[in-house]
């Protein structure tokens, strides 16, 4: 089983992407534009990560 799952995509050259960590649930925003890029964690309306409970 693979540790991380994308479960959204959009773009090409700018692009963003949503994936999840399947051992904690945790869901990641990772974006990238040309040769650049970052990863963080998605955060709800009081600052606590958003998981994916399956």
């Amino acid at each position: 089983m693979k540790r991380f799952e994308k479960i959204y995509s959009q773009g090409t050259v700018d692009v963003i992407e949503i994936w999840v960590d399947t051992e904690t649930g945790v869901n990641y925003l990772w974006h990238k534009c040309a040769n650049s890029g970052g990863l963080t964690p998605l955060l709800d309306e009081n600052g606590a990560p958003i998981v994916t409970k399956e």
